[in-house]
Formats: C-alpha cells, sequence, structure tokens
C-alpha cells in the first residue's frame, strides 16, 4: 500500500483522527499540542498518526486533501482542517458535537 492509500484507510477507518507532529501525550509542536488538547478535551477516543516518525506521511499527507500544514484533523473522512479551525470549532462547541456524532454513528455502524 503506497502512503496516498494508507492515509486513505486511516481517515476512513476512524471516525476521529489527527495527523500530528509527536503524539497526543509527547506533542513535538505547538499547533500540534494545542489541536490535541482540544480533541482531548472533547472526551471521545481519537486515532492519531506521528508524521515524525513516517517519512511517507509526511510528505504526502499534504497532497491528500490539499492542506500544506500539520497537524490535520479529520472527522467522519472529512478533513475539518488544523489548529486554528480546531479550536475555533472547539470555543464554538462544534467540535464536541461533530465529534460525538462520529462517534456514535461508528459505534452503531
Amino acid at each position: 500500500m503506497d502512503a496516498l492509500e494508507r492515509i486513505d484507510d486511516a481517515v476512513k477507518n476512524n471516525p476521529v483522527i489527527i495527523f500530528m507532529k509527536g503524539t497526543p501525550q509527547m506533542p513535538q509542536c505547538g499547533f500540534s499540542s494545542r489541536a490535541a488538547q482540544a480533541l482531548m478535551q472533547c472526551g471521545e477516543e481519537f486515532a492519531y498518526v506521528n508524521v515524525l516518525t513516517d517519512p511517507e506521511i509526511f510528505h504526502n499527507l499534504p497532497r491528500y486533501a490539499d492542506w500544506p500544514t500539520f497537524p490535520q484533523v479529520y472527522i467522519d473522512g472529512e478533513l475539518i482542517g488544523g489548529c486554528d479551525i480546531t479550536l475555533e470549532m472547539f470555543q464554538s462547541g462544534e467540535l464536541q458535537e461533530a465529534i460525538k456524532k462520529a462517534v456514535s454513528t461508528k459505534k452503531t455502524a
């Protein structure tokens, strides 16, 4: 499987996933840290990919959804954006709602 197929597989098989620098517990950049914190505060499980440990993912992810920066947050198979958009959605309550819906849909499927 090439990198774009692995990215697509991860996005489609996880209701919530963040592609980030580092891990939620040990982020390697401030933007990834803030986005992961917002996801954790939503109280639902989410998947993550540390792009620093997979050079193919690191180089191909910007092409996948035509989004040039990290982190990238996907909910229910759709790119919602990076750090700023994730934080805006969290502050408005949209993020919690979207995550809850995606996770509950996956559980009933």
